[in-house]
């Protein structure tokens, strides 16, 4: 084993169905021996792509940890794997399990490394169409929302392809995953700080450079946006956005750390190692 007490790296949205993604994918390699991977969600939309990649990185990290971004929960068309909603994140539980790799329905490990200790969460918490900009700023209710959204020609493939099944709504879903990530965290040990790693954004402030703002109704919920201090966060993960970059909030910061799709990564190109360093805090 190498000397170093090992990093805490991240990176999230790989979309490992585009080729120049997947050797993207092939370059990502641990710094020391004892290094742990962020996995923060849109790994891919096909089951099997999810599961090859997850595979593959648990085979080169001492530890993966995963949360789902949407593009996981995805019932495509062209997916063998017809699992809906619940069943089909459950499913993907399942499979991270035999993989060893960490999910939001295990115990939250302790990090013992480089900036440690601190509990690594990984949450997931869907959206509840509260983020309203652009022209769903002013809207007083969900379906007015989605009507300015669709008006302003945005409107995100989830409404086609993720199914909230058996809650009626994504927002209900999204619900239940509050309540019960909170009773988890109530959980952990108070003692100590965490990373809290999430697809969507905890707060609205990541939102602000989007291209289409009518966008952040598919970007999370305003009832996290005290998380990072009511948690004792040392850092927040994140990704969806495809706008990778460190901002600060209350002395807090948040690292988006998407890969994004060839056509945006191309524009400004990406760093020999893509991987972003988590602790110690600040450091790329």
């Amino acid at each position: 084993m190498s000397a170093r007490r090992g990093e805490l790296l991240a990176v999230s949205d790989l979309h490992v169905a585009h080729a120049e993604n997947r050797r993207v994918l092939d370059r990502l390699r641990p710094r020391s021996d004892d290094d742990w991977l962020i996995v923060a969600g849109d790994v891919g939309e096909l089951f099997a792509d999810v599961e090859r990649t997850l595979r593959q990185l648990a085979g080169t990290f001492s530890r993966v940890i995963w949360t789902p971004g949407n593009h996981e929960l995805w019932t495509h068309p062209k997916d063998p794997v017809q699992l809906r909603g619940e069943r089909r994140y459950r499913r993907l539980v399942e499979v991270c399990r035999t993989l060893g790799v960490v999910t939001p329905e295990d115990p939250f490990p302790v990090w013992e490394g480089t900036g440690g200790p601190l509990t690594v969460a990984p949450l997931f918490l869907l959206y509840d169409y509260s983020f309203r900009r652009g022209r769903a700023a002013g809207a007083a209710t969900r379906e007015e929302a989605l009507a300015s959204a669709r008006e302003a020609g945005i409107v995100c493939n989830d409404e086609f392809f993720l199914h909230p099944d058996p809650y009626p709504t994504r927002d209900a879903w999204c619900r239940e995953r509050l309540a019960y990530t909170e009773r988890r965290l109530a959980q952990r040990d108070p003692l100590l700080p965490t990373v809290l790693v999430s697809h969507f954004p905890l707060t609205e402030g990541p939102l602000l450079p989007l291209r289409h703002p009518e966008f952040a109704l598919w970007c999370g919920t305003e009832r996290t946006a005290d998380w990072h201090r009511r948690y004792r966060a040392a850092a927040v993960v994140y990704g969806h956005l495809h706008i990778p970059r460190v901002q600060e909030e209350d002395g807090v910061l948040f690292t988006e750390v998407s890969i994004g799709y060839p056509r945006e990564w191309r524009r400004h190109g990406l760093p020999a190692d893509p991987l972003r360093r988590v602790l110690p805090v600040g450091v790329r």
